[in-house]
């Protein structure tokens, strides 16, 4: 590796290091607020539609990006709207811990749905570890059984579905832009959130801190396209995956929130499936296309 390639690497280990911590503070930022769920969602929606579509201009990508998204830019807006609508509202009633750790298992299921679905190549590790991160999800999801939290539980699966299904929209179609449906799923919530969350009545301190949540989310998706040019995929899958520990953490710290035994033990089994399914693995499954 020459000096210049050495040089793109770094970059490119700390923008996905610095992806992971900004996308692990999403629970910090919804839980850190009296503001409504609808209210965290538009505010951190308009402001991350703004600073995107800025950001497009000024890289002279906005016509590319808003105008030629294509059947499956629109798929991935609306997709991603409804796992928005699930995303913040999770936070509010269940644990930071449990939403971040069933997210965890989005690669693995859009792994098997590429394969079901899209006839791509899975590796029998990967598939392993598919069945042990659901078995994982379902022990945390117990520990909720009978509570307010079992809401926020299953939104977490449906926001991690979504995401999940978008992954293999990109797979299918990889030529679709970033920018133009990130900007698309947060233009689609405004009107709801609007009429849901009375999103005038928040407090203008805590405007201002959804206002850093929705630009410094915006600043990561940007950080993270660009860290994955310069970092081998298995890495940057890695490189991810520290978005799960981290928002516990932070949890933690900020909130004094402990997860309970049932999280502990089945995040301990999603972070061991994920982490494992990431190794290269020669034998795979063949590809097999849904009816």
């Amino acid at each position: 590796m020459n000096t210049k390639a050495r040089s793109e690497y770094a970059i490119g280990i700390m923008l996905l290091v610095a992806a992971a911590v900004t996308y692990s503070t999403a629970g910090v930022f919804t839980k850190g607020v009296v503001a409504g769920a609808w209210a965290v969602i538009f505010w951190r929606g308009l402001f991350a539609a703004a600073l995107t579509t800025g950001w497009t201009i000024s890289q002279g990508t906005f016509r590319s990006n808003f105008f030629c998204m294509g059947y499956s830019g629109w798929a991935v807006g609306i997709v991603g709207a409804i796992g928005t609508a699930a995303f913040i509202p999770a936070f509010k009633l269940t644990s930071i811990a449990n939403v971040s750790l069933i997210y965890a298992i989005a690669p693995l299921i859009a792994a098997v749905l590429a394969w079901r679905l899209i006839g791509e190549r899975i590796t029998i590790r990967t598939l392993a570890g598919s069945f042990c991160a659901i078995l994982g999800v379902g022990i945390i999801v117990s520990g909720s059984v009978g509570q307010i939290s079992i809401q926020g539980d299953a939104l977490a699966l449906v926001m991690t579905a979504a995401m999940a299904t978008i992954m293999v929209i990109y797979r299918k179609f990889p030529d679709t832009p970033g920018a133009g449906p990130s900007v698309l799923q947060s233009l689609i919530l405004l009107p709801p959130s609007f009429a849901l969350g009375a999103p005038f009545r928040t407090e203008p301190f805590e405007i201002f801190i959804l206002a850093a949540f929705g630009l410094l989310f915006a600043v990561a998706s940007v950080t993270l396209a660009e860290g994955a040019k310069r970092v081998p995929s298995g890495q940057t899958a890695l490189l991810s995956a520290l978005e799960t520990p981290l928002a516990p953490v932070l949890a933690f710290i900020v909130f004094t929130e402990v997860p309970n035994r049932a999280t502990i033990l089945g995040g301990s089994v999603v972070l061991i499936a994920v982490l494992m399914s990431i190794r290269n693995d020669k034998e795979t499954v063949e590809p097999v296309v849904a009816d």
